[in-house]
């Protein structure tokens, strides 16, 4: 049987995460999508999504949706799923987990690649974020959580835009950028998203079919040239710029976040061994804050594509498209996390070269 693709659904405290599920569990979109909600207190925190009773564990909406509460263990909740599907007691065709407002998404991800049970049936589709736009940049300021929500996303969804300012707008979605360059940005209002930007992002698959868009990275080196760049424009102009200047970044240039990306592109091959004990050290020493990695790696004599992606420690990789005739060859990765010392990574990697 085919893998069931599984979404995470992430936010800060208030995002508006629960709204945009109750809109996917109230729309007759005729997909039969199980919902479940990991909770790891002892109360359901999103009482709106669930019924009351803290007995039921799966709840059947009219819709062909389940909704499912899992206190703990995730795995032991999936895999209950999983065993009533295939036993004929449940239909489902997709997951989507919502995590708790405070939760880190990265132990949430790393259930689909530690455990074997939960491997064979589920396939991860995409971690997505929602952000509070009228919230956001206080919460990225003081919590931790919220920036590694927004690290780990393959999409980011910006709620509340309405109570704000477009210029506010761009300005949040400038450093959302910062933080996670490879997370294309859309706005959802009032839980109203389209469920193609929900659901089939595709954004976290190592097969072949759903190989990475070979464009992604340029846009991501653009955005972080540019925003080097507009780093070194604002402190040009820190000392004859007056507060009310009018530079609309002249503000927002002192938030610091632990949280960052950096890329590194080689139209050079890797030398395989060199690479793969390199990232091995690597993810040993800074895996905890190795958020996401991701790239499309050029092998000495390979004549296909090589595709790597990782959450923390556990990393993966995978055989992509043959390189075409005409195709410039090259490596490009990405890697997202707290405080990783880019120098290190580039030089190692440089090393790897042949």
């Amino acid at each position: 049987m085919a893998l069931i693709p599984t979404t995470i659904l992430t936010g800060f405290l208030g995002a508006g995460k629960t709204t945009l599920l109750n809109r996917i569990l109230q729309e007759d979109h005729g997909m039969r999508i199980a919902v479940i909600e990991n909770e790891f207190g002892q109360e359901n925190i999103d009482n709106e999504i669930l019924v009351q009773d803290s007995n039921e564990h799966i709840i059947e909406m009219n819709n062909g949706c389940i909704c499912c509460t899992v206190r703990g263990d995730l795995i032991v909740g999936l895999t209950e799923l999983a065993r009533k599907r295939d036993a004929g007691l449940l239909a489902f065709d997709r997951v989507v987990i919502e995590t708790t407002g405070l939760a880190n998404p990265g132990p949430v991800a790393q259930t689909f690649f530690v455990d074997e049970e939960v491997g064979s049936h589920y396939m991860l589709d995409a971690i997505i974020t929602v952000v509070d736009a009228r919230h956001a940049m206080k919460q990225l300021d003081e919590y931790e959580e919220a920036q590694r929500q927004v690290g780990f996303a393959d999409k980011l969804l910006l709620s509340k835009t309405d109570l704000v300012s477009e210029e506010d707008v761009a300005a949040l979605t400038r450093r959302l950028k910062r933080i996670n360059p490879r997370a294309p940005v859309a706005k959802v209002d009032f839980g109203r998203a389209p469920l193609a930007e929900v659901l089939d992002i595709r954004g976290f698959n190592l097969n072949e079919k759903l190989e990475l868009d070979p464009d992604f990275l340029e846009t991501e080196t653009a955005h972080v040239h540019d925003h080097d760049k507009a780093h070194e424009h604002a402190h040009e102009h820190s000392d004859a710029c007056a507060t009310d200047c009018g530079h609309a970044d002249h503000h927002h240039a002192q938030h610091s976040d632990d949280i960052a990306a950096f890329v590194f592109k080689s139209t050079q091959p890797f030398d395989s061994a060199k690479l793969d004990e390199f990232l091995g050290g690597l993810v040993q020493v800074y895996g905890p804050r190795m958020l996401r990695y991701k790239g499309v790696l050029l092998m000495q004599g390979a004549e296909r594509k090589v595709v790597f992606q990782g959450v923390h420690q556990l990393m993966g990789s995978d055989l992509g498209a043959k390189w075409g005739e005409n195709e410039v060859r090259g490596s490009k990765m990405v890697f997202i996390g707290k405080n990783l010392p880019k120098d290190i990574f580039i030089r190692g990697l440089e090393q790897c070269l042949v």
